[in-house]
This record gives C-alpha cells, sequence and structure tokens, in this order.
C-alpha cells in the first residue's frame, strides 16, 4: 500500500491512477490530518508526501513520522517543489528517503518509488553454517573449507550438515544410518566410515573437526 499526501485533487488522482496500473495498492490524502487518521489503521509500504501542504507541512509531518516508533521505518518519498534546494536538503537531513522535483512525470514517479522499496526492504539473512575454517551455504548449497570450495555428493553434504547444525553431539552410526540413509536402506554401518573417510579427505585440514568417538560414533568439535 502506497500513501500519496498531495493537497491538489487532479495531481493526487493521477499519482492514484498510476500507482494502480502499475500494481500497487495506493490511497491519497489531501493534508498531514486525513494521513495520521490513516496510519492509526494501516502501516503503508510507503509515503508520498508534499511539502507544501495546508495546515501541518510535509516537512513538519516527516519530523514527527520519524519520531513515532510505528512510523519510524516507513519510506518517505518528498515531493518538492522545483528548485527549493532548502527544502529538499532539510527533507534528506530528517530521514526522507528520495525527494522528486515538482513537477515531476507519473512514470518516474513509479520508478523512485521501485527503487526505494528495492533499498528499504529487509534483506533475507543468507543461512550459513560456520564452524572454524568450514562454512556451509544452505541456499547455494555449497561448501568451503578454509576458503576453497568443496564438491560433496548428496550423502556427504546431509553428513556434514547435520554434523554442523549439532556441534558436539555425539552420533553412533546406526543413528547416522537412520538419519541420512533412511529406514528403508539396507546396508551395514560400514556405509558410514567410508562416507565419513571420504568427506575427511575432501574437506582437506577440516577433516580434523569430524572426531572419532571410539565405540559410539562420530562428532564434530571444532571451535567448542
Amino acid at each position: 500500500m502506497i500513501f500519496c499526501v498531495e493537497d491538489d485533487s487532479g495531481i493526487r488522482d493521477l499519482m492514484i491512477y498510476t500507482l494502480h496500473a502499475s500494481g500497487f495498492e495506493a490511497e491519497g490524502f489531501p493534508d498531514a490530518g486525513a494521513l495520521w487518521e490513516a496510519l492509526r489503521h494501516t502501516t503503508p509500504q510507503l509515503i508520498m508526501l508534499d511539502i507544501m501542504l495546508p495546515g501541518e507541512d510535509g516537512i513538519h509531518t516527516l519530523k514527527k513520522l520519524r519520531s513515532q516508533a510505528s512510523t519510524a521505518n516507513i519510506p518517505v518519498i518528498m515531493a518538492t517543489a522545483k528548485g527549493t534546494e532548502y527544502d529538499k536538503v532539510i527533507g534528506l537531513d530528517l530521514g526522507a528517503d528520495d525527494y522528486l522535483a515538482k513537477p515531476f512525470g507519473m512514470m518516474e514517479m513509479v520508478s523512485r518509488i521501485k527503487a526505494v522499496l528495492r533499498r528499504t526492504m529487509p534483506k533475507e539473512p543468507v543461512k550459513t553454517l560456520l564452524i572454524a575454517g568450514l562454512e556451509m551455504n544452505l541456499d547455494r548449497h555449497t561448501v568451503t573449507s578454509d576458503g576453497k570450495r568443496v564438491e560433496l555428493t548428496l550423502k556427504e553434504y546431509e553428513l556434514l550438515h547435520l554434523f554442523m547444525e549439532h556441534p558436539g553431539l555425539v552420533f553412533t552410526r546406526e543413528q547416522l544410518m537412520e538419519k541420512i540413509w533412511g529406514n528403508s536402506f539396507v546396508g551395514e554401518t560400514r556405509t558410514v566410515d567410508v562416507h565419513i573417510g571420504t568427506l575427511r579427505t575432501k574437506l582437506g585440514s577440516c577433516g580434523e573437526y569430524i572426531k572419532t568417538v571410539r565405540g559410539v560414533g562420530y562428532r564434530m568439535e571444532a571451535g567448542l
């Protein structure tokens, strides 16, 4: 939802029409009072805020937006009269995310809105597991050992994933067989030892992180 605060009804209607045509939900307001009333019920993705408004002007409104916890992080694009450098600087200093000098084209407005939303959208954290020199990127399904890419088979990757998710925890060979190969697999626990051996070799010096617990199984303990 985009909120457009503009006292000129013709410009406001055109902004709303263009945003709807561009795939956005949008609402328009003639002044700051109507904006504040709407903010009691809805938090928009972004606010288009004209500086020259009747009553409470855009600069004062921006100050209030940034001072309140519920609205402090809403992206704001200020609309300034052409040539008003002072208003532009004040707006950016107060925390506006961008500005448009009037008169502006509607497609330029849409482009600026999309750019600000891209910049301000929260980034998804990259899902990684990290133990000393060993790193596993779960999004990319990659493993690096001391900064070098390591190519693993699916079972080797699943074994390493299990160990890195539970550092210090000892897994018996039987547990590893069940978790990685499943109950339906017909084979010996020697299969686990073979895969652990090749995994250690591929990981180079980081292979030492996978420790053998005599008479029990294996654990990962680097950095503990």
